[in-house]
């Protein structure tokens, strides 16, 4: 049997109906193999066409997606210990991370303040550098902010990994298919839904299991009471995975939740320090030296909006959000353009354009481009 032979065995028996992972792995545990219990598939069970297995694999082939299967050495080994794992993911991308010897989940409110967003950037960023790899939902909010601030790690070659509610081949929200692309570019972006796979309500609480079965820990930045980030939360707790959550003002609806997990006994983070701390003491971690550095892709995205620079390295600018702003114009100019003819550096210029923006002083174009608001 081939290799592909086994993927439409997987694929075949995942798609019959009322067959999802629980029931999946009950037959291949019973039957010994996919194979088997296809050739033994009880009665009541109407066996899936094999024509559209083999539809799905050569459309993922045409999509350049790879298809893991649970017995492929590929296929993310922590998962293998939830009860529910995914049969099959679907994945784009540098699928070595998935089997990363430590990463952190970053999660949080979808409509997150910004200093929220940046706290999130600038941990997923610091981690990054020492080796961790973030994995998040390539939501709005909180979770593209880890997703950028992970991009703009190791000279803007920075891995990390989305887990989506939909196909591996749906950008959502479709604002982020930008962030979707540079991820498959420099990280992963995997799923357990089918290909095509629009958005659904109810496959993105089922997708948060992933997220944190595939981390040493997870990290709530901002939730409300009522967030799906907590019940990432507390399945992380379930799966025997450390829980981080930053503090926030109790007047904050947003801080309300990652208080509240504080209170049950989550770990206070304030840095990125206080969770490699954490992490050091439980797990053994990949220094920065012995950490494998994705080469940079020439068309990078711009600097995360949500990066806030604080690195030792980098010269203090007087006023140099003033200096930025000379550079920009209402036609709009290429970043790279306002870093060479300033003379100040990329960290710096990103970190006042984020400023800037923040004012309402200037917008985003394509292309790497800013222009100032008309």
């Amino acid at each position: 049997m081939t290799a592909d032979d086994d993927i439409l065995d997987y694929l075949q028996l995942i798609k019959t109906e009322h067959i999802g992972p629980k029931t999946f792995i009950q037959l291949v545990n019973q039957y010994g193999s996919a194979a088997e219990a296809i050739k033994n598939l009880p009665a009541r069970f109407k066996l899936a066409s094999r024509s559209v297995a083999e539809e799905e694999l050569k459309l993922a082939r045409h999509l350049n997606v790879h298809i893991l299967i649970s017995n492929s050495p590929a296929y993310p080994q922590s998962l293998l210990n939830l009860p529910d794992y995914p049969p099959i993911l679907y994945a784009k991308g540098h699928i070595e991370l998935l089997n990363s010897p430590l990463s952190l989940a970053v999660v949080g409110s979808r409509n997150a303040s910004i200093n929220g967003r940046k706290l999130a950037s600038k941990i997923a960023y610091d981690l990054t550098r020492q080796g961790v790899v973030i994995v998040s939902g390539m939501a709005r909010g909180i979770d593209s902010s880890a997703h950028k601030g992970a991009l703009y790690a190791n000279d803007q070659s920075g891995p990390t990994i989305a887990v989506l509610g939909t196909g591996v081949d749906i950008p959502y929200p479709s604002e982020n298919k930008d962030l979707y692309e540079q991820i498959c570019r420099q990280g992963c972006v995997i799923s357990e839904f089918p290909l095509g796979t629009t958005p659904q309500a109810n496959n993105f609480p089922r997708r948060n299991r992933l997220i944190s079965g595939l981390c040493s820990g997870v990290l709530v930045a901002e939730a409300n009471l009522h967030s799906g980030s907590l019940i990432t939360a507390y399945t992380a707790t379930e799966q025997g995975r450390e829980v981080f959550a930053v503090p926030g003002s109790p007047l904050d609806g947003r801080a309300q939740g990652t208080n509240k997990l504080i209170k049950e006994g989550a770990y206070l983070v304030e840095s990125a320090d206080d969770i490699l701390d954490i992490l050091q003491h439980h797990f053994s971690y990949c220094h920065p030296k012995e950490h494998q550095k994705l080469s940079p892709s020439p068309d990078l995205l711009t600097p995360p909006l949500d990066f806030e620079t604080k690195t030792d390295n980098i010269p203090a600018q007087k006023n140099s959000t003033n200096t930025v702003l000379a550079y920009i114009t209402h036609d709009g100019v290429d970043v790279d353009d306002i870093i060479q003819d300033s003379g100040i550096d990329s960290a710096t210029v990103s970190a006042e354009l984020l400023y800037l923006e923040l004012e309402g002083k200037i917008i985003r174009q394509p292309g790497n481009k800013v222009a100032l608001v008309k």
